[in-house]
């Protein structure tokens, strides 16, 4: 799991959902979730709050994703790659902190991945969790 800190810039709600925009680091992200400030109190700009997301949410890009509709992307480089036969393993430092993401060995090898490459690393705003 990647865990990260944060704090509640903006809420923006819709019926029963909240769009959360989140500053962790000073990097902007969103978060999507099925509950209100009504339902869950915590939901108050200015809080702070944890930042959850599994690594096989992760997609990595080589190169530019300019013309991508994910809202989550961070600029990083590969710090380690742990591959085996079906599945592989990155740890990438970005601006937001480290992220792990698991893709499959064919990715690594048709990107050309391997320790000090530049990736975006890039989370679908509704595969984010977040807690108080």
């Amino acid at each position: 799991m990647n865990i990260l800190k944060g704090n509640i810039e903006k809420l923006t709600i819709s019926g029963s959902l909240t769009l959360i925009g989140i500053n962790v680091n000073n990097i902007g992200m969103s978060a999507i979730v099925i509950d209100t400030p009504k339902t869950a109190p915590y939901l108050k700009t200015g809080n702070t709050i944890t930042v959850v997301f599994k690594e096989t949410e992760v997609i990595i890009c080589k190169g530019n994703t300019d013309k991508i509709s994910l809202r989550n992307k961070f600029e990083g480089v590969i710090e380690t790659l742990e591959s085996n036969e079906l599945l592989s393993k990155l740890k990438i430092k970005t601006t937001v902190g480290n992220i792990s993401s698991i893709i499959t060995t064919n990715a690594v090898k048709q990107l050309n991945l391997e320790v000090g490459t530049e990736v975006t690393a890039m989370i679908k705003t509704n595969e984010i969790m977040i807690s108080e």
